[in-house]
């Protein structure tokens, strides 16, 4: 597995890739297809590598920025709390973004790594270590993908022809009637694993996104990401994807702005 640092970046987010990378290595991979797994209460799935994954991150990251870690294996209230407090800084983590796809061995899933500051994301990493794709961004800075940085383009197809990225799971009851019966784009896909998608919508792999709730650790890098790219994102229900419940957060996004305002105002007048 390649460990060399996209080029472009800053010091931190290269010190935050090598340690995601090793985590991955030393960590996540060894157990693939070789761990057991447990129910959590929300019905999830956990696995040995994530807990192992999401020990090792928590050393790393905050030897690189020494602020809180808020992870996606810990207990709600410690989550809460962490995030009330961590303004001033906070590292926002999920060790196995799509376990249930690890765990089967689906090669769609990814670690993800985002750094707050002031509630918002500043920095953000998104690995898959299957096929070694690592996606990154920096505020202001750009987004990269294995050291090619991710620009905005125009499309080149209508939403009729638009591959869409669609998680049916809590979305509006008419939304998804419409969805079902009569979609305005011609195919659509959906692989389990929310922090990938918003880096292949980055990518330009799908024209567009739509996910009916996200916790913060779902879209915290690749928001981040997504947004450096060039591409846009709202909620279904407003425009300002910062707004609202940061444990359930809807998601519109799509690859340019023509496209972006097409899928946003259909989704609406549907779900008006």
């Amino acid at each position: 597995m390649n460990h060399t640092a996209p080029r472009g970046m800053g010091a931190v987010l290269k010190a935050v890739v090598a340690a995601v990378k090793l985590v991955a290595a030393e960590e996540i991979m060894p157990r693939y297809l070789k761990v057991s797994h447990q129910h959590k209460s929300d019905g999830s799935l956990c696995t040995e590598a994530d807990i192992a994954a999401q020990a090792a991150l928590i050393r790393k990251l905050q030897a690189i920025v020494n602020v809180p870690v808020l992870g996606e294996e810990m207990p709600d209230a410690e989550q809460r709390a962490l995030w009330e407090n961590g303004h001033e800084g906070l590292w926002c983590i999920d060790p196995i973004d799509g376990t249930s796809n690890f765990v089967r061995g689906l090669p769609y899933f990814a670690v993800s790594v985002a750094l707050l500051r002031e509630n918002k994301s500043v920095m953000g990493v998104v690995y898959n270590p299957v096929s070694d794709e690592l996606f990154a961004a920096e505020s202001g800075k750009g987004a990269f993908m294995n050291g090619e940085k991710l620009t905005g383009r125009e499309s080149s197809v209508p939403l009729a022809q638009a591959l869409a990225c669609v998680d049916l799971k809590r979305l509006p009851a008419k939304l998804l009637k419409r969805l079902a019966s009569k979609p305005p784009y011609t195919s659509q896909r959906n692989f389990g694993a929310s922090a990938l998608d918003w880096c292949y919508t980055a990518a330009g792999r799908y024209d567009v996104y739509l996910h009916g709730g996200q916790k913060l650790w779902d879209y915290a890098a690749g928001e981040l990401i997504l947004r450096e790219s060039g591409a846009l994102a709202c909620c279904v229900e407003h425009d300002d994807f910062t707004r609202g419940d940061i444990w359930r957060r809807s998601v519109i996004a799509g690859r340019d702005a023509a496209l972006f305002a097409e899928w946003k105002n259909w989704i609406r007048e549907i779900n008006d």
